[in-house]
C-alpha cells in the first residue's frame, strides 16, 4: 500500500470512524480503523460488531494494500502534524506516516484479522434529506430506555407510512414521536424497524452537516446508511448496524386526542421556571402545576424539606378546568428541550390520564408524559 491524502480529509475521516471504535480485551482488532487503498481512494472502516462504518477520501493511490492500526491514537497523531499531505504506506505490518517534516511509524494489526462490515443489499430503499433524518432523531433519541428485559423499548422505532416516515421512542414513563415528510411517496407498505439507541446517536454526529441526500437500505436483520459524494456518483460515507428483534408496542394508544385543560406557554419562560423548582425538587424529582382558568395563571411549585420551596406563575390562556398535576421535572425538561418553536401547548387530564407537550402550530412532534399520582 502507497498512497498520499490531505492531512484534513483523513482527520475528517478518523473523526466519524474512531467513534465507533470500541476497546476490546477479547479482540483487539476492534480498537482499530482499516485503512485501505484502493483505486482513486483511501477508505477508512471501523466497527464494534453492531454498527460498522465506512468513509472514503478521494486521494492518489500508487500501490493497493490495506492494513489496521488503533484508531484513536491515529487520529491524535494526524491532528499534531502540522503539514497539509501526508503520505501513507505498508512494509512490514507497519503503518509510515511521513509528511514534509514528520516520519512516523504505527505497529499494526493484519486487515485479514478485521471484521467484514457488511453491505445491504435490498430493493427497500428510500431517501431523505439529511437534517430531516438528523434532527428528527435527536428529538426522539434521549426518550428511549436502556433495557435488558425489554430491549424493543431500548432502542428507536422507525416506521414508513406513505411519504412520512414516523419516528418514536419511550421508556414507559414519557413518550417522543416525530414526523418526517419525505419529498414523494414510496411504495414500501407496513415497513417498520427497531434500531440501537447508540445507532440513532452515531447517525447523528456523522451525518448532521451533510448535504444532498441520504439513502436508507432495508433488510430483515439490518439497516444502512449511505450518503455519496456531491461531485462524483459514489458512495461517502456508509453507516451499517443490526436492527433491534421484536415488536414494537403500540404506542398511539396511550396518546389522547382530547383534554380536561389545554394551556399555550413561552417555551423558554415555562423551561427556565420547571428548572427553577427543579432545585427544591427532592429525591422524587417532582414539580407541582396548579392551572387555573379562571385567573389565567399557571403556578410551578416544588419543596424540599430540607432546602426550602420554590413558587413561581405564568400568566397565560387556558381553555378547560381547573387542575393540579405533579410530574418528574426531568422528564418536563427532556420534552421542552427537543422542541424548535417558542410556544408550546401542554395538554392536562388530570393525575390519571398522560399529558403531553407539543410545539404550537407545529403538527410533526408530541412528547407524552405520565403524572406522578399523589400518594
Amino acid at each position: 500500500m502507497k498512497c498520499s491524502i490531505l492531512k484534513d480529509e483523513l482527520i475528517k475521516g478518523l473523526s466519524v470512524v474512531s467513534r465507533i471504535s470500541t476497546k476490546s480485551i477479547t479482540l483487539p482488532v476492534l480498537n482499530n480503523v482499516l485503512i485501505s487503498c484502493e483505486k482513486n481512494f483511501v477508505v477508512l472502516s471501523a466497527t464494534d460488531l453492531e454498527i460498522g462504518v465506512k468513509y472514503w477520501i478521494l486521494s492518489k493511490v500508487e500501490k493497493t494494500g490495506s492494513i489496521t492500526v488503533p484508531a484513536k491514537f491515529l487520529l491524535s497523531l494526524i491532528n499534531l502534524i502540522p503539514d497539509e499531505k501526508i503520505n501513507l504506506e505498508i512494509k512490514n505490518n507497519t503503518l509510515l506516516i511521513e509528511s514534509k517534516n514528520y516520519k512516523n511509524q504505527i505497529k499494526g494489526l493484519s486487515a485479514e484479522e478485521f471484521p467484514i462490515i457488511p453491505e445491504v443489499k435490498s430493493d427497500k430503499i428510500i431517501e431523505v434529506k439529511p437534517q430531516q433524518l438528523t434532527e428528527g432523531l435527536s428529538q426522539v433519541v434521549d426518550t428511549a430506555s436502556v433495557s435488558q428485559t425489554r430491549p424493543e423499548i431500548s432502542g428507536i422505532y422507525l416506521a414508513l407510512n406513505d411519504n412520512v416516515i414516523e419516528m418514536a421512542a419511550t421508556d414507559s414513563f414519557r413518550l417522543a414521536e416525530k414526523k418526517v415528510f419525505l419529498s414523494k411517496k414510496v411504495n414500501l407498505p407496513n415497513l417498520s424497524v427497531i434500531i440501537l439507541q447508540k445507532t440513532a446517536r452515531e447517525i447523528i454526529n456523522t451525518f448532521n452537516e451533510k448535504t444532498g441526500k441520504i439513502k436508507i437500505y432495508f433488510s430483515p436483520t439490518q439497516i444502512m446508511f449511505e450518503s455519496s459524494m456531491d461531485e462524483i456518483d459514489h458512495p461517502y460515507i456508509r453507516l451499517v448496524s443490526r436492527l433491534i428483534e421484536g415488536e414494537y408496542p403500540n404506542y398511539k394508544e396511550i396518546i389522547p386526542d382530547k383534554f380536561k385543560t389545554e394551556v399555550l406557554l413561552e417555551k423558554q419562560q415555562f423551561l427556565n421556571q420547571i428548572k427553577a423548582a427543579s432545585l427544591f425538587s427532592g429525591k422524587i424529582n417532582e414539580v407541582r402545576l396548579k392551572i387555573n382558568p379562571d385567573q389565567g395563571i399557571v403556578e410551578i411549585f416544588a419543596q424540599s424539606p430540607d432546602l426550602g420551596q420554590s413558587r413561581s406563575f405564568i400568566k397565560t390562556k387556558i381553555k378547560g378546568k381547573k387542575e393540579e398535576v405533579s410530574f418528574n421535572h426531568r422528564f418536563l425538561i427532556g420534552g421542552l428541550s427537543n422542541i424548535k418553536t417558542k410556544e408550546i401547548i401542554l395538554g392536562i387530564n388530570g393525575e390519571e390520564g398522560p399529558g403531553i407537550i407539543k410545539p404550537f402550530g407545529d403538527d410533526t412532534f408530541l412528547y407524552v408524559v405520565m403524572p406522578i399520582k399523589s400518594s
